[in-house]
């Protein structure tokens, strides 16, 4: 839900929501763009709260949807870019505390060999809601749009907000808390969840706070390159923010073409619970990440190189699985080697979201109408940043192997160490 609220603005872009709003030049670019400024803003002050066990966390989670739910539904209200502007920003903000929490929350319960396969399944709720949003949205268009005199893509923003509402309500009885504190687990169950993760964490230290958390994440040098890492991945995954226009590139009309999304994403979202699975049992990131960026990278060569219809829609199965597959191995990554206390690694988590969504403001420029069908500049910036993010991973490779060596010199009776 949090994924269709935020992407809903892109589907109407297709019904001409440019002329019932006004919106001219980089106005429409803008009010995407905008949502990421106030997501950006809230995630770190965000998750260093739950960390700091002030608050429940499934409490805090399902108040924050029910806050953006609210804020989406509110779409329906603007009248200008103004209006749009403020409701985007805003919704941003609602939203910003969901995905960066979400992770946190696994990593409190799952090990590094399970961590990667839970957040391709979480990561696979917007693959799966980008695939059939575009449906969602064409079935609405077509049953309600002028019902009451509202729009057929107000009626999205207003439809989906209630039934992210609903969705919230029912979380606040199904979300954990703390391992020690979830309270329908039982005193053994909520032990021995707290007890497996201390036994998998490597250097392990005594909690003192968020404010030191925070200030353990910033000192470790590995944050900024996981950072980096995982910016220059979204940055690649950029294409999915206009996928309907870079699908639309291919020649057919509106419903085909909001029809041939589903399937690249569908195919995306298996594979990624795929790639999940292999990481995790096999204890390993670097070869996952380079075979799986390595077929994006070919896929935006092709998107670049030709205009044959047939090659250019599997060029984005290629792009779309390859660079959606990475993102539970890299999160993965960060929550298995920042976190050595449970602050830190909340922080280091929200950090590296926060680096990596900045991706989205300046992408979102990348995708002007003028540069279909091929997108040559945008591709090609894709396939840089494909690359970039496997330069990236062996580099981490390389300094997490040496770190290894250091621990079984110093500490020889050390018997957890990091994973690669």
């Amino acid at each position: 839900m949090a994924y269709t609220n935020t992407t809903d603005l892109e589907k109407p872009a297709q019904i001409l929501v440019e002329d019932d709003l006004g919106l001219v030049g980089e106005q429409y670019n803008t009010c995407i763009s905008i949502l990421f400024v106030g997501y950006l803003l809230m995630q770190i002050p965000s998750n260093m709260l739950m960390s700091s066990q002030k608050v429940r966390p499934s409490i805090y989670m399902c108040m924050c949807m029910m806050m953006w739910a609210v804020v989406s539904a509110c779409t329906a209200l603007t009248k200008n870019y103004t209006g749009l502007v403020l409701v985007r920003f805003f919704l941003g903000v609602a939203e910003a505390p969901y995905y960066p929490g979400a992770i946190y929350m696994l990593s409190l319960f799952y090990t590094r060999k399970e961590i990667a396969t839970r957040l391709s399944i979480l990561y696979s709720g917007n693959i799966f809601a980008t695939s059939f949003s575009g449906l969602i949205a064409e079935a609405t268009f077509a049953t309600v749009d002028g019902a009451h005199g509202l729009a057929g893509w107000k009626w999205l923003f207003i439809i989906e907000g209630c039934v992210t509402f609903g969705v919230a309500v029912i979380g606040m009885w199904m979300l954990p808390d703390f391992p020690l504190t979830t309270k329908w687990l039982t005193p053994e169950e909520r032990q021995l969840a707290h007890d497996r993760i201390v036994r998998d964490t490597v250097g392990i230290e005594q909690s003192k706070g968020a404010r030191a958390g925070f200030y353990q994440a910033i000192r470790d040098p590995r944050l900024y390159l996981l950072a980096f890492m995982q910016n220059m991945h979204l940055s690649a995954c950029s294409f999915n923010n206009s996928f309907p226009t870079v699908v639309g590139s291919l020649g057919f009309n509106r419903t085909i073409t909001l029809v041939l999304t589903c399937p690249p994403y569908l195919v995306s979202g298996f594979f990624g619970v795929i790639i999940g699975l292999s990481s995790g049992k096999l204890n390993e990131r670097t070869w996952h990440i380079t075979a799986c960026m390595g077929a994006a990278m070919i896929g935006f060569i092709i998107s670049c190189a030709t205009i044959n219809v047939a090659a250019r829609y599997v060029s984005c199965f290629l792009f779309a699985s390859g660079a959606y597959a990475v993102n539970s191995v890299i999160l993965g990554w960060v929550s298995a080697t920042l976190g050595q206390t449970a602050e830190k690694k909340a922080v280091s988590l929200s950090i590296v979201n926060v680096v990596a969504n900045a991706s989205y403001i300046y992408t979102a420029y990348l995708y002007p109408k003028s540069n279909g069908p091929k997108y040559l500049v945008a591709m090609s910036s894709n396939a840089a940043f494909a690359f970039m993010t496997i330069v990236c991973a062996w580099v981490l490779r390389f300094w997490l192997q040496s770190t290894n060596k250091k621990l079984r010199r110093e500490r020889p009776e050390e018997n957890v160490y990091y994973a690669y």
